[in-house]
């Protein structure tokens, strides 16, 4: 009992200059346990642990504890939309609306001219409008939402005629085929898994059909003895039979990637001109901005769509609305365009990257780092094995396995790759203001 009141006070841990910050970080109370719970280890120990062992199994615990909050973190991997690691960063302009309209009142739903109730919707509503060339726009809080709320206002209880090979599984276990039988459609499976001709649509067709649908392959793909039905001949097949054709499109590009050199990724705007009656896409892949499902299409589906009570459940907020205008308001120019961060990382050319690295290079010892060239990908679904010619920082390390744990518990975190024994920070998905923050996590290990 004796050796027991060597033990410190809560109150003199708490203000110990290395346990006191987080206290800021994870609050009062949560440090308190943490100290609580070390104490408590220390009462069963023999001997008692000296304060300073004391005090660093504290900050260990606290620490853990950090960096399961939402922290920052700086993408070294390479893959330019990383699913997780949030997927697409923000352009400035979007965050500063973002704060804008979060720090305060807005005119969310309010129209200013008449003093009355506006539509959240509205104003990116005209912008895709504009960008797409459909005829009106809805908005919902990401791209399986908007698939079910397609399901369920077109197709409840009735038939969803769709190609056996578009019948995919993505990232989390999201299965179309389990999104069909939630929404109360029936699934009409038609074509072989390799090839489906215009004819297996045709033979499909019934008074109960509802829909023709076309999806994303996503991740996955399929080479050699195939064929496909061009979307034109399906809206065409669609528009003779009565019968609304829609597309989940994945990703959303609103941009033909190849003139950034990449391979060409179907756009919402050729969906549109060939014929979709609905084509829905997500905000946070390479649209560039947030997590959001966009349904774009003809006036009459979507006034469908937007009278659906599951649109209240499926909203967005305030934020989602003011980055997604930011966002979108840069698609105006293909210079404005480059300012989101997506579209400036596959733009970044070799040159910059290599006048970065020799930064990195002038900054660290030589027998710490040297530069080799690396592979990066898009990645976020629709283009996962797309790569980029790419540099990358290689840090010289005994242990890679731990030298990358040691960047990750960086504030703030770092994340490599691991590659063929070898640590390396891939400059094309590090932006150049975090170079310095980089360069002085390197320095430390």
């Amino acid at each position: 009992m004796t050796a027991l009141r060597g033990l410190p006070a809560v109150h003199r841990l708490l203000g110990e200059a290395s346990i006191a910050p987080y206290q800021a970080l994870l609050g009062r109370d949560s440090v308190k346990r943490a100290i609580d719970v070390e104490l408590d280890r220390a009462r069963h120990s023999e001997p008692l642990p000296e304060y300073a062992a004391l005090v660093a199994g504290i900050v260990e615990r606290l620490e853990r504890a950090r960096m399961e909050t939402l922290l920052a973190a700086i993408n070294g991997t390479g893959v330019v939309l990383h699913t997780n690691l949030g997927r697409a960063p923000l352009a400035s302009e979007a965050l500063a609306a973002a704060a804008l309209a979060g720090r305060g009142y807005s005119n969310l739903e309010f129209d200013l001219a008449t003093g009355t109730r506006g539509s959240r919707y509205a104003r990116v509503s005209d912008l895709l409008r504009t960008i797409t060339g459909a005829e009106d726009a809805l908005v919902v809080n990401n791209c399986a939402a908007a698939v079910l709320l397609m399901l369920d206002t077109f197709a409840k209880g009735r038939e969803v005629v769709i190609a056996r090979n578009q019948l995919v599984e993505i990232g989390g276990g999201f299965r179309l085929p389990d999104v069909l039988e939630r929404s109360g459609a029936m699934l009409i499976e038609v074509g072989a898994t390799n090839k489906v001709y215009l004819q297996d649509y045709e033979r499909a067709l019934s008074p109960r059909t509802a829909l023709l649908m076309r999806s994303h392959a996503s991740n996955f793909a399929m080479t050699g003895f195939t064929h496909d039905v061009d979307p034109a001949e399906l809206a065409a097949l669609g528009a003779r039979a009565g019968i609304p054709v829609v597309e989940d499109l994945g990703s959303g590009a609103l941009v033909d990637l190849a003139e950034y050199g990449l391979p060409h990724e179907r756009t919402v705007q050729e969906a549109v001109t060939q014929g979709m009656d609905a084509v829905a896409f997500s905000g946070d892949k390479l649209l560039g901005g947030p997590q959001a499902g966009i349904v774009v299409g003809k006036a009459t589906l979507i006034a469908r769509l937007r009278s659906n009570p599951l649109v209240r459940a499926l909203r967005v907020d305030k934020l989602t609305i003011a980055v997604l205008d930011a966002t979108l308001r840069l698609y105006v120019t293909p210079e404005s365009r480059e300012r989101i961060p997506f579209y400036r990382m596959i733009a970044t050319s070799h040159d910059a990257l290599r006048e970065r690295a020799q930064r990195y290079l002038e900054a660290l010892p030589e027998s710490a780092v040297q530069v080799a060239p690396s592979i990066a990908y898009v990645g976020g679904g629709s283009l996962p094995q797309t790569s980029i010619a790419s540099l990358a920082i290689v840090v010289r390390a005994a242990s890679p396995e731990r030298a990358a744990a040691r960047l990750r518990c960086n504030d703030p975190a770092i994340v490599a790759r691991v590659e063929d024994g070898r640590v390396l920070l891939d400059l094309r998905t590090i932006a150049p203001d975090e170079d310095a923050a980089v360069i002085s996590a390197l320095r430390l290990i």
